[in-house]
């Protein structure tokens, strides 16, 4: 077997890895230290497209985590990459919060309800009904569907909340049509991302807390992958999976050493 490259960049999920229910995960604030003093190339990952960088930024700050606004990648960022690179100034009908529309008007997108290119759902507290069925009848007509992840369910306080790939399902299920979604586990979504830092994904590595999603991603983009037991997978859910992660470590702090 060949010997992996040192790694010299590193990528790193958000939730269940650095911060658990808006706390700081013990070695978190240690680990994105040494990352600032090393130098290495790094970005913080999230598929939630609700917040804009400099929003997570500041909620990240204020738990001691202190990360520059370049380094921090969002399923938003990389949604308005791919429709940049695909169809410069589209124009678009979006379901989402700001860290979306944010980041298409970024790139010069129009956002519009009016024979849009794109329908493109996002992450949002408030979906409404009258929304949804505006975006089916213009993917209908003949929008392209995008989606910024698959994720069907995410965290509160109160229990999982349906996400935007649920979501997504139903508005599949009364057009017919399947999204693109941009988000983890696409590797486009790590590739984007390590373009971003001028990193090269065989001296790159991926932490996270998700076998379907963030090790599946970073798998798939040539990564080193490390799970964290500190989210959502247990030990025994990683024997389900039919790939592995590189290394499956307790927490994010028995890997500030290898920074």
């Amino acid at each position: 077997m060949a010997e992996r490259k040192p790694i010299e960049s590193w990528l790193t999920d958000m939730d269940g890895v650095l911060i658990h229910e808006g706390t700081p995960i013990p070695g978190a604030d240690a680990f994105i230290k040494r990352l600032r003093e090393s130098g290495k190339p790094f970005l913080v990952l999230t598929n939630n497209s609700i917040y804009t960088p400099r929003d997570l930024q500041a909620r990240l700050s204020r738990m001691g985590l202190h990360v520059p606004v370049e380094n921090i990648w969002t399923s938003a960022l990389a949604t308005a990459k791919f429709l940049d690179d695909q169809r410069p100034g589209g124009t678009a009908y979006v379901i989402g919060e700001a860290g979306l529309t944010t980041a298409l008007h970024d790139i010069g997108y129009i956002l519009t309800d009016h024979e849009p290119d794109y329908v493109v759902l996002g992450e949002t507290r408030t979906y409404s009904f009258e929304a949804m069925t505006k975006a089916v009848r213009l993917i209908n007509a003949g929008a392209r569907f995008i989606c910024t992840n698959p994720d069907e369910t995410g965290p509160s306080t109160e229990g999982p909340l349906p996400a935007t790939g649920a979501v997504a399902a139903l508005i599949t299920k009364a057009t017919g049509k399947q999204p693109y979604f941009a988000g983890k586990p696409n590797p486009l979504m790590m590739r984007t991302g390590l373009n971003a830092i001028g990193a090269h994904s065989e001296t790159s590595a991926m932490i996270g807390d998700r076998m379907d999603t963030d090790v599946l991603a970073g798998l798939e983009a040539g990564m080193q992958t490390f799970l964290v037991l500190t989210g959502l997978t247990t030990e025994q859910d990683t024997e389900k999976f039919p790939y592995r992660p590189t290394k499956t470590v307790a927490s994010i702090a028995d890997l500030v050493d290898l920074v």
